[in-house]
């Protein structure tokens, strides 16, 4: 990665730290122990403290890509940069739980929904198009039937963060049957639990003809 790519990603960080640090800071206790239904068993302190352990590890050569569980118990419990994608996640994930939307077309989303979305690995083709654009995944397996679905950048960062259940997923639109692709769609999950679309744990929306594996 160029220096430019690099500043852009220091800058992307700073920001979006900066706005969530300024969200949590006048939190009551009882916020703070607030359950995430973006991430069960997780309050709005234990994310705030995973991702402050986040460049703790990176720069301790601990971070070795995704982390696992385990991992990221040992980061809440040290109350300690992930990717600005997963910054910008937890981000939405405490606004849902707190009921304060927002910040959903931030700089940090606009940048990294692109990138999730070339970075999807499905094995069909599969041609998503949001309001910046279209992007087409699965090319190799040409002469297969092309999957379409036509979303928001928001909601596809979403789902691409796995904020969405495969119900959820099925769900979303799509020409065509989900089933070859459902579970390749979310880089982390997808969840078992219904989100609504602020990151609260909403109703289950119906979802009658999709196919669910």
């Amino acid at each position: 990665m160029d220096d430019h790519a690099d500043a852009d990603l220091a800058w992307l960080y700073r920001d979006t730290m900066g706005r969530l640090m300024n969200l949590v800071a006048g939190l009551t206790d009882a916020e703070l122990t607030t359950s995430m239904p973006a991430c069960p068993a997780w309050t709005v302190r234990d994310v705030v403290g995973h991702l402050t352990v986040i460049p703790e590890d990176a720069a301790s050569g601990r971070l070795k890509g995704i982390p696992s569980d385990e991992v990221t118990a040992g980061q809440v419990a040290r109350l300690a940069g992930l990717p600005v994608a997963d910054v910008a996640s937890h981000e939405q994930d405490i606004r849902g739980a707190l009921g304060r939307p927002g910040a959903r077309d931030c700089a940090a989303v606009r940048a990294c929904t692109p990138r999730l979305l070339e970075w999807l690995d499905v094995p069909v083709p599969v041609r998503i198009r949001t309001e910046d654009g279209e992007y087409l995944a699965g090319s190799d397996a040409a002469g297969r039937p092309e999957l379409r679905l036509t979303t928001s950048r928001f909601e596809a960062f979403r789902w691409r963060m796995g904020r969405r259940s495969r119900a959820q997923l099925a769900a979303l639109g799509w020409s065509a049957d989900t089933a070859p692709v459902l579970d390749r769609l979310a880089v982390f999950g997808p969840p078992s639990a219904m989100l609504s679309s602020d990151g609260q744990a909403g109703p289950k929306p119906s979802v009658a003809g999709a196919r669910r594996t």
